[in-house]
């Protein structure tokens, strides 16, 4: 790829300003050159000490890496700069899911979801946290305002009805399958908890709950 083509540039070659060498620390994490980004956001974080991006850019590298403690810091530091970005509570919430400490990745993913409701890579590790807690309220809470946002999303969608068998709810969650197969009709996941409820939804009646 010829970075100038695409508007970047070596971060050796040029000062840039802060956002510029921001993005282009962005695009090389994403491509996977850690070495590159990290040169990035470094020279970014020392042009504008203030500004947040280069920090949680850091504290990204670091999580992939593995240094967990390094990771930490950056995303504090990113957090005192910026408390209200997104990004710096997910950050903070992988780290203590790695760390399995999933009650306080909970606190970070519910942090971060407050800030944007549409962040499906929080709400997928605010549901697996929550897997590990046997809480599921507060994602059920969530799947909801982003179906709401996203409503042809059937994979959240049949997610939430998951969830509300195992809350007990299996009216909503039989509300949610037939949604689903009114649209994919092949759906055999759908299909076979749709069954599931059925039988559950029978054996409550027979039971007279």
């Amino acid at each position: 790829m010829n970075m100038k083509q695409n508007g970047l540039v070596n971060p050796q070659s040029t000062p840039g300003t802060c956002d510029q060498l921001q993005e282009m620390g962005d695009h090389y994490t994403s491509i996977g050159d850690q070495f590159q980004a990290q040169q990035c956001y470094e020279k970014a974080a020392t042009l504008d000490p203030d500004a947040s991006g280069p920090y949680v850019g850091l504290g990204i590298l670091d999580l992939q890496k593995g240094n967990l403690d390094d990771a930490e810091i950056a995303f504090r530091v990113a957090c005192r700069l910026d408390p209200n970005c997104s990004r710096v509570y997910a950050g903070m919430a992988m780290v203590a899911q790695k760390k399995t400490d999933y009650k306080k990745a909970f606190e970070m993913y519910l942090k971060c979801l407050e800030l944007d409701t549409d962040n499906l890579a929080a709400l997928l590790g605010l549901f697996q946290a929550s897997c590990q807690m046997g809480s599921f309220a507060k994602v059920i809470h969530y799947l909801k305002i982003y179906l709401r946002m996203h409503p042809q999303d059937n994979s959240v969608k049949f997610t939430l009805a998951a969830l509300y068998v195992r809350e007990g709810h299996f009216e909503r969650s039989s509300e949610v399958l037939l949604e689903i197969l009114s649209v994919d009709p092949g759906n055999k996941d759908a299909e076979n908890l749709l069954e599931e409820v059925d039988r559950k939804l029978s054996h409550t009646k027979q039971v007279g709950i």
